[in-house]
């Protein structure tokens, strides 16, 4: 099965052609965003993030802004920093240009100041432009997508009809030699030991196990039982009673597939197959997450509704809930309360969702892009120092 994408110099095929602005921190996100809307195909990514972390967290925005600006969907990347935050611009360009593709970069405090690093930045980027606008797509094969797996503002029928669509297409794909991502670590809490089963070892089992504890150990030191409860009112709303019971229903996104192993935030997979990322149960931080490990597109599920789009990667969106098309149709691509209906089954509209990705992979625009929801946040660990 094909599709026709960009094939990057690293061998990596990406279903858009963006060109990134990467401000380095928070510092340099103003000037970031005022050279991209002034340059066409241009995407900024502003962060609160970059300055003033240590450890994991520091770690953890320097691999997420470089996964995202490897990511095969950016054809190519202006780094921008101000000189004196904790990811230096240069480490940040050296590292995506590992990736093979053009990054350029400049320095707020040595070009002068805003002014003048903004009038460099248009330059260098309206001729990135330029390049990039004449690249052409190619034919490529399915087995090079890695498909993000996302849902929220769940309610009973995400776990009943539109997460296992979502496990129906992860498992074609998977069958096709591609790679899915599973993530939102806070939603695997009490369904855990259901998906070790189908861990490949006892080394991905217990990681992921580990990552379960971690993350309630977290909750735990805030004063905060996770087990029981449900942390989410509007999925209480939705006639969702426990996490587990979420829980439940959030791993039926991963489909049946064998799980090969589990990544860190913002680690890319080392080969196809299904694969958790540890990241939390927000939905933005988790799809940036997602994205920065390398998967070209998402697909988010909502009983709910909700329009998160993102930046760099196309999200289409389904619900299980008849009702919630109805009222939300503008943001919503897929409609699978035709299963709750009883006029489709999980196969049928699978199909259709599957369908609806290589058109979106072909160039058509979800309908969070055509809205231009480009809703973007980078995970946090602890405070800021």
């Amino acid at each position: 099965m094909k599709f026709r994408g960009y094939v990057r110099p690293d061998g990596r095929v990406g279903i858009r052609n963006h060109i990134a602005v990467i401000p380095a921190s928070v510092c340099a996100s103003t000037v970031a965003a005022r050279i991209a809307e002034q340059v066409e195909g241009a995407i900024a990514l502003p962060n609160q993030h970059g300055c003033a972390q240590i450890g994991p967290d520091l770690e953890i925005t320097a691999r997420t802004l470089a996964g995202l600006g490897t990511n095969p969907n950016v054809a190519a990347v202006l780094v921008i920093g101000l000189g004196c935050e904790s990811v230096q611009a240069e480490r940040l360009h050296e590292e995506i240009a590992k990736s093979g593709k053009r990054v350029e970069s400049l320095v707020i405090q040595k070009c002068g100041g805003t002014l003048k690093a903004q009038e460099q930045g248009l330059r260098i980027a309206r001729a990135i432009s330029q390049e990039v606008a004449m690249m052409t797509r190619e034919e490529a094969d399915i087995s090079n997508l890695v498909l993000a797996l996302e849902c929220g503002g769940s309610d009973t029928t995400s776990g009943l009809a539109a997460n296992p669509v979502h496990g129906y297409v992860s498992d074609k794909l998977i069958g096709l030699g591609g790679t899915s991502i599973l993530s939102e670590t806070t939603e695997l809490i009490g369904a855990e030991h259901v998906l070790a089963r189908r861990a490949v070892s006892k080394e991905v089992a217990d990681k992921l196990f580990e990552i379960v504890r971690a993350c309630e150990a977290k909750a735990n030191a805030m004063g905060v039982d996770m087990r029981g409860s449900q942390p989410t009112p509007g999925n209480i709303q939705g006639g969702l009673t426990t996490i587990e019971e979420k829980s439940l229903g959030c791993i039926y996104k991963g489909g049946a597939s064998p799980l090969e192993g589990v990544l860190d935030y913002g680690e890319r997979a080392p080969g196809n197959g299904l694969y958790v990322m540890d990241t939390p149960g927000q939905d933005i931080e988790s799809i940036t997450g997602m994205v920065a490990g390398g998967a070209q597109i998402v697909i988010f599920t909502t009983g709910r509704g909700s329009p998160t789009g993102f930046p760099l990667a196309p999200v289409i969106k389904i619900t299980g809930n008849p009702k919630t098309y109805v009222m939300m149709e503008e943001n919503i691509d897929i409609n699978a309360g035709t299963i709750i209906d009883g006029v489709e089954s999980i196969p049928e509209v699978g199909e259709r969702v599957f369908a609806e990705i290589l058109k979106v992979c072909d160039g058509k625009l979800t309908k969070a892009e055509a809205l231009k929801h480009m809703e973007f946040g980078i995970y946090k660990l602890t405070s800021t120092f």
